[in-house]
């Protein structure tokens, strides 16, 4: 398997932020998001080549029990069924962050941390229009989305940059046709510094507040910045 980096650090984001987690960072991505924070796995996918017995080795030497398959998109990656098999095979707690474009065609999994993009992640002109195209066909798979929902232990985490994102997931949500408890639905503000993220906080906080959703705190860039291996 191609992989981008691995490390053990605490969540960030998410239902367990602040557990001690193993995270595996799979090379690779079939989507190109403008603000994306690990270019290095998707716009420029880099890595290393590891095996499964490898990396469940790596993960077994850190005390927590926690696994983050991320990427990238670690759903695209090769093998990673088999990853997710042997992990579990090990007593891993596995969370797998993924767009949800793919379907999870059985893959062994305790919390799917679900982030389908929206429109602010169309790519700008760096991209050719081709892969703009490609980007917006490919963001949003509802069918892939009800597959993950009904079948796992599931969180959604949205990235917001203005009150329109909202409006937004809350149209994508309501098409799926199932019933998700607004709990269930964490919302990020976009930003990759923590003066940013603050700014954005204000009136997030506020909406989160006003309709049940969880505000969800990005703990790395609190406690690292904006930097990789945390």
């Amino acid at each position: 398997m191609l992989i981008s980096e691995t490390f053990y650090s605490l969540q960030g984001e998410g239902e367990l932020t602040g557990v001690p987690s193993v995270f595996i960072r799979t090379a690779g991505c079939n989507l190109r998001c403008n603000w994306c924070d690990t270019p290095y796995a998707s716009w420029r996918p880099e890595g290393t080549e590891r095996t499964v017995e490898y990396l469940v080795a790596e993960a077994c030497t850190h005390p927590g029990r926690h696994v983050v398959l991320t990427g990238g998109e670690p759903m695209i990656a090769k093998s990673i069924h088999e990853l997710a098999a042997a992990l579990r095979a090990a007593k891993r707690h596995i969370t797998i962050e993924t767009a949800a474009t793919v379907a999870p065609d059985g893959i062994a999994c305790d919390l799917a941390s679900l982030s389908p993009k929206l429109g602010n992640s169309a790519p700008d002109e760096r991209l050719p229009a081709a892969w703009r195209e490609r980007h917006e066909a490919t963001r949003w798979q509802p069918e892939a989305v009800r597959a993950w929902v009904d079948g796992y232990a599931y969180q959604f985490k949205f990235v917001v940059s203005t009150p329109a994102d909202v409006a937004e997931l809350e149209g994508l949500l309501a098409g799926l046709g199932r019933d998700i408890p607004p709990h269930k639905v964490l919302l990020m503000p976009e930003a990759t510094s923590l003066e940013k993220m603050r700014e954005r906080a204000a009136w997030l906080g506020e909406l989160c507040k006003a309709r049940g959703y969880r505000y969800a705190h990005r703990l790395h860039i609190e406690l690292y910045g904006n930097k990789r291996g945390t």
